[in-house]
């Protein structure tokens, strides 16, 4: 049996294989997994948006995003979610941002929220919404660990990452430079990582997107410009075959965030690429780099030099089979087409009943 998702994207963001958002990639991941399953794949997302199924564009925004651009957001999405709710015989709408409770959909069809963030992240009351046929999972067990004990849950759905295409054809000599990547903001924790190899004697590279907000745009020029220089160096946003190559080629990948990761594709798709992980023990990172096998979880960033140098020690080929064995994209969009299959089937017990 075939079904329809219309999959709704965090508004500020585009989604593509390239994106610098983990939701936008796991979206993306989603929408190309059910067009190769012969499932129909609407996705209402900003202009920009590359997907395999049918692309339903908001609105875009220039200049630094006020309250004013999010009221327009918001319009934008209600409207693109009308329009394919009109047009297309929707089974189940499958929202991702962070303010899905500001636009959820009128219709009386079953809504899917997947938690990305986290939990206490999300307003204030989103998480107690009453609506008929709304569903939640999360993506980690630590993440799942944290909610609280009123909210009914899915199984929570591990991310997963394009092992298959992060490993490269050509085996790539590991340099000496250490890697970061992500969105440049507060909560990732770069000008940490900075210092980190500064202080390791290490050059390093930091990629990753700069958002329209003002407190990403000053932690930018406080906190990351005053650490740069010739070994250390700012390249701005990167596609996924530079980032392929970029993390197959790095000492290590860092990962040192300051809130609890949910997730972390940056992670998975470092070992994928045979490369060890050093990271904080925050969230569901402890599960994800397993501790002097495939990277160092460190407890503060005074253990972050020690770590870096360590990483030389450690095998890639284990850090590739952690991979293949936990983080499919495959074993992803399979569980996640079996969710929506539940949902279909409970929502078509509710309407029986």
């Amino acid at each position: 049996m075939s079904f329809t998702i219309l999959s709704v994207a965090f508004p500020m963001a585009a989604v593509s294989p390239d994106s610098s958002g983990g939701a936008e990639q796991i979206l993306s991941e989603i929408d190309h997994g059910l067009v190769r399953q012969g499932h129909r794949s609407l996705v209402v997302a900003c202009p920009g948006s590359r997907v395999a199924g049918t692309l339903i564009p908001t609105t875009s925004i220039a200049g630094l995003i006020s309250d004013e651009h999010w009221a327009a957001t918001y319009i934008a999405i209600r409207d693109a979610m009308a329009y394919a709710l009109n047009r297309y015989q929707v089974d189940i709408v499958h929202m991702h941002s962070l303010y899905f409770g500001d636009y959820l959909p009128q219709q009386n069809v079953p809504v899917l929220v997947t938690l990305h963030l986290p939990l206490s992240w999300y307003k204030r009351g989103s998480l107690e919404l009453k609506r008929p046929r709304l569903y939640f999972h999360c993506v980690s067990r630590s993440q799942r660990e944290s909610a609280p004990a009123n909210l009914t849950l899915l199984p929570e759905i591990e991310n997963g990452v394009r092992t298959d295409l992060l490993w490269p054809r050509a085996r790539r000599r590991k340099k000496g430079f250490v890697l970061a990547l992500g969105r440049i903001c507060p909560e990732k924790g770069f000008h940490l990582a900075l210092r980190a190899a500064k202080d390791a004697n290490v050059g390093m590279l930091l990629a990753g997107q700069i958002f329209p907000f003002i407190e990403h745009q000053r932690y930018f020029a406080e906190q990351i410009v005053p650490q740069l220089d010739l070994r250390r160096r700012y390249i701005g946003p990167i596609g996924f075959k530079r980032k392929r190559r970029l993390m197959s080629a790095a000492r290590c990948v860092l990962v040192p965030s300051v809130v609890p990761e949910t997730s972390s594709l940056v992670a998975r798709e470092a070992l994928s690429c045979g490369t060890p992980v050093v990271a904080f023990a925050q969230g569901a990172l402890p599960d994800v780099v397993c501790h002097g096998k495939t990277g160092f979880i460190v407890q503060g960033p005074e253990e972050l030099p020690d770590a870096i140098r360590a990483c030389s020690s450690l095998d890639p080929a284990e850090c590739r089979k952690t991979a293949i064995q936990h983080y499919t994209v495959e074993k992803m969009v399979d569980q996640y087409i079996a969710s929506y299959r539940r949902i279909l089937n409970e929502s078509c017990a509710l309407s029986a009943s």
